[in-house]
């Protein structure tokens, strides 16, 4: 009996001994862990202290050879805003809408100009449409305060739907955006029979009313066919025509690739449409989570489409009124497709202004981080 108690007792302190080892063991993991933990975020910090450290000496050889500071940057503009429309918008809003009227009406039948003139009265009189009002009330059939009471009337329902995702947005905010389009919508049927049969604008202006509402595809197809019987090389109809065809709106992204490469083949050098397949590889790419920035820009088609940008960038110069965009959107892909000095030379042209994609979704963190790398790579070379 006493063996077999001296047995078992040994047993039970073989047992223990086991089970305190294995606390031990479990304890000692776990310290090792928070131990590990720690290093890691010590790491981390240290990693991310000297990057921040790198970011800010080259933000600063980036100044000192010429290019704009942070604080300095316009972010509502994607270029310098020219003085004949500083003036214009200064006089609409104290009460002048003759001088509005005059400046929309000298861009002529340059339908693009026509639009980039329209846009920002809009805007204002989204603001404070008084000027706007006394305007139709002098002129009811004048074409002109027609299209920009329909742009109007966008403006002011895109500024109530808000720039948040459709999750960030209220009930409230949708039920608004939809009767407000609703009038918008017809207020484009209005300044479409207003219009000079040729004048492709007021149809332009539908676009976004379009996407807004869901237009079907069938019904969207027969406004564009308004705006290219009209004209179908501004610009401004191609951009915004890719909206509604993409992933967020009522497309696809093989059917916004598809209507952006029919607009590519639709220009010739000059009409800068080849920034249209840029720009609907970069809505794909933020709306695709598996897609890594530093290698789906540098895929053979996107790299073709960059180079017959560059060739169509060449051939329009500084005169065409979308330079501006193309240029942003040529730095953003030359800088991921490792292109540093093509990428320079484009922020050398863009850089004070970051109103424009991709900065807009991305945000002027990216702006600089781009711009500042770029310029440090390609000086250091030389």
């Amino acid at each position: 009996m006493t063996i077999v108690l001296i047995v078992l007792g040994a047993l039970l302190l073989g047992v223990a001994c086991w089970v305190l080892r294995g606390v031990f063991l479990i304890r000692k993991a776990k310290r090792l862990e928070a131990e590990i933990g720690t290093l890691n975020a010590q790491t981390e910090a240290i990693e991310s202290d000297e990057e921040a450290a790198a970011e800010a000496a080259r933000a600063e050889r980036a100044v000192a050879l010429g290019f704009v500071p942070e604080s300095e940057l316009d972010r509502d503009n994607p270029a310098p805003v020219p003085p004949e429309r500083t003036a214009a918008l200064e006089a609409v809003r104290s009460g002048d809408w003759e001088a509005g009227a005059a400046y929309i009406e000298a861009a002529g039948k340059d339908w693009q100009e026509r639009m980039e003139r329209v846009r920002p009265l809009a805007e204002a009189a989204a603001e404070d449409d008084a000027w706007l009002l006394a305007w139709r009330a002098a002129r009811p059939s004048d074409p002109t305060a027609a299209l920009v009471n329909a742009d109007t009337s966008v403006q002011v329902a895109w500024n109530v739907r808000g720039a948040k995702w459709a999750s960030h947005t209220t009930q409230e905010q949708f039920r608004l955006f939809h009767q407000l389009l609703t009038k918008a919508q017809a207020d484009a049927h209005e300044a479409q029979r207003l219009a000079d049969p040729a004048d492709p604008t007021p149809y332009i202006a539908e676009q976004a009313i379009g996407f807004g509402l869901g237009y079907s595809h069938e019904t969207f197809r027969e406004l564009w066919a308004q705006i290219v019987d009209r004209d179908p090389k501004v610009l401004w109809s191609h951009v915004t025509g890719l909206q509604y065809w993409c992933r967020k709106w009522s497309g696809s992204d093989e059917l916004a690739l598809a209507f952006a490469r029919e607009s590519a083949a639709a220009g010739e050098p000059g009409d800068l449409l080849s920034l249209v397949p840029l720009m609907a590889y970069f809505e794909q790419f933020t709306k695709d989570d598996d897609l890594a920035v530093d290698t789906f820009f540098k895929e053979p088609e996107i790299v073709a489409a960059v180079d017959a940008a560059l060739v169509d960038l060449a051939a329009a110069g500084n005169d065409h009124p979308g330079t501006p965009l193309m240029r942003h959107m040529l730095a953003y892909l030359l800088f991921w497709q490792d292109r540093d000095a093509e990428a320079v030379e484009q922020f050398r042209h863009i850089d004070g202004y970051i109103g424009a994609v991709p900065w807009s979704y991305s945000g002027v963190g990216r702006y600089l981080y781009a711009r500042n790398f770029a310029v440090d790579l390609v000086a250091s070379a030389d």
